[in-house]
């Protein structure tokens, strides 16, 4: 893969997001469509951050994150990336921007969803733990699981 620049989404960006979220797995499990992956994006207090190619300025994923979002602590909201960019490590980039940005705030936090174990496991090799479950909290029969790292 070639280096990759993160930097804040510029507003033409969220379009592009909205429709990576609401083509792909969890969000159509979920049942987000297009509009309501267009609202999540542009939540007040939520920070959007674009992944680009940086010699093409391809847009590759994404991380959206609460600074403020669960009991005052950053909170990732969704993370995101491109088919084409799968399996090259542009998650793992994704989590350490995240976890670089916030480092002075020690506590990080996400929701993962109960049916997507590649996820779980995912978010288990970058340090984070299981600490609760919100059960059929979005889809009926399945849980939102509370994942937390403590930062260095």
């Amino acid at each position: 893969m070639h280096p990759v620049d993160i930097v804040p989404a510029q507003p033409a960006d969220h379009e592009w997001c909205a429709t990576l979220m609401a083509s792909s797995e969890p969000w159509i499990t979920l049942q987000r469509d297009l509009a309501t992956c267009r609202q999540v994006l542009n939540r007040p207090g939520t920070e959007l951050f674009i992944a680009r190619d940086s010699s093409t300025t391809q847009m590759l994923g994404f991380i959206l994150i609460a600074p403020y979002g669960l009991a005052g602590s950053p909170y990732i909201s969704s993370i995101a990336v491109s088919p084409e960019a799968q399996g090259r490590g542009l998650g793992s980039q994704l989590m350490a921007f995240a976890e670089q940005r916030y480092h002075d705030r020690k506590h990080l936090f996400l929701l993962v969803s109960s049916f997507n174990p590649r996820a779980q496991q995912f978010y288990r090799r970058h340090g984070y733990e299981f600490v609760g479950e919100l059960k059929d909290y979005i889809v009926p029969r399945h849980s939102e699981l509370i994942f937390y790292k403590r930062l260095p």
